[in-house]
């Protein structure tokens, strides 16, 4: 059986449902059926070569027995290919194939296609319809939850986009069967994320799935009930903790610094974006940064004085669950420094830090108020381990 989020906007009239179960995809066509206006009689499938390769034909069938006309394009594998080319080549075919303002788009694979899917989407014809099919552990507890769309540029990361929600999100954790070793720490990483910004309970409920399910051993279980069931528990509470935030602040108020300000979601991001960049989006998963960038804040918040060691310690012992991360050798701190500066969490004169003062308890501190050598010496000390 199928668990059932649901997302209600304050700020806006539209509200939508995330649906998570085994087996889903099946059924697509007529979960779509219902998340879409009947007007809808064109859909555009947006995934890439190897997502598509496992999950498309039947996906497309499924739309098809529904009563859709569809067509499918296909963009690059990778963050690299998250960019302005990519979005002008799938604003084309729109065009070409004649969408008009009642059809639809779906995003059929991990965070990049859905990043620029839903861009895409938000600023063709001024906005139509899409849907949300997440295929990696990071796209269905983070970037499929929330509205956020973007693309990269050689300023910075997610520094062009809108806030522009799907009609709703379906996630089949079958897909989770052929993932990668690599998306699948990547995606943990963010669990670790989210969690440890929650409470100390959820915290150690993720610390002990992560524990009785080692992720290196993951793809073994899927036979088994228990750890299904496990697994759509865990992925529900995640999904369900990301939407309440949402709910709360859905365009990330500036001005907010408040424990459940939408901003404690970029916990570890600060640095992790700046990673990525000086790295030219080749050598990180987004998750992997986000590790490093979650190590980076909370040594930042030990030598402040509001971080306890043993709490720091335990964090650690987390991210060390998710899987081995790639090296961080010849990246100099210096050129990490410098990317800071083109973060989209600058306010006025000052970066914004999400920084710890326990496990469950994140909090917003300026850059101005925190020793630019304490930023150095933990960058730099993390970088080195």
């Amino acid at each position: 059986m199928s668990k059932i989020v649901k997302i209600k906007l304050k700020e806006n009239p539209q509200s939508y449902r995330i649906e998570i179960g085994c087996d889903l995809l099946k059924t697509c066509g007529g979960w779509a059926k219902r998340c879409l206006r009947k007007e809808t009689q064109k859909v555009v499938i947006i995934s890439n070569a190897k997502v598509f390769a496992l999950y498309g034909e039947a996906v497309k069938k499924s739309f098809e027995d529904a009563g859709f006309e569809v067509f499918v394009w296909k963009m690059g594998d990778g963050e690299k290919y998250k960019n302005f080319l990519s979005l002008e080549n799938a604003l084309k075919f729109f065009s070409e194939n004649k969408l008009k303002r009642t059809d639809a788009i779906v995003a059929l694979g991990g965070g990049v296609v859905g990043d620029l899917a839903g861009f895409a989407v938000s600023i063709y014809l001024r906005g139509i319809s899409f849907l949300q099919i997440p295929t990696t552990v990071l796209a269905m507890i983070d970037s499929s939850v929330g509205g956020k769309t973007a693309v990269n540029t050689n300023f910075g990361k997610n520094l062009i986009g809108a806030f522009y929600h799907p009609k709703g999100v379906l996630i089949d954790i079958e897909t989770l069967r052929t993932l990668p070793q690599r998306e699948i720490t990547a995606g943990f990483c963010e669990a670790v994320k989210q969690s440890v910004i929650s409470s100390r309970k959820f915290f150690n409920q993720t610390k002990e799935f992560l524990e009785k399910f080692p992720t290196d051993t993951f793809k073994t279980h899927f036979s088994n009930s228990e750890f299904l069931d496990n697994l759509q528990k865990f992925l529900s509470a995640q999904v369900a903790f990301k939407a309440k935030i949402v709910a709360g602040d859905e365009r990330e108020e500036a001005n907010r610094t408040d424990s459940r300000s939408r901003k404690i979601l970029n916990f570890g991001h600060t640095v992790a974006h700046a990673l990525e960049k000086v790295t030219g989006y080749k050598r990180f998963r987004h998750g992997e940064a986000v590790a490093y960038g979650m190590l980076a804040a909370g040594e930042i918040s030990k030598r402040i004085g509001i971080f306890e060691e043993d709490d720091f310690d335990l964090l650690n012992d987390a991210i060390h669950l998710t899987g081995k991360l790639p090296p961080t050798e010849n990246i100099k701190s210096e050129e990490v420094i410098k990317a800071l500066a083109f973060d989209k969490k600058q306010t006025s004169d000052s970066l914004q830090w999400i920084l710890l003062e326990a496990i469950g308890k994140p909090v917003i501190l300026q850059s101005r108020d925190i020793p630019d050598s304490i930023i150095k010496n933990s960058i730099e000390k993390i970088l080195k381990k």
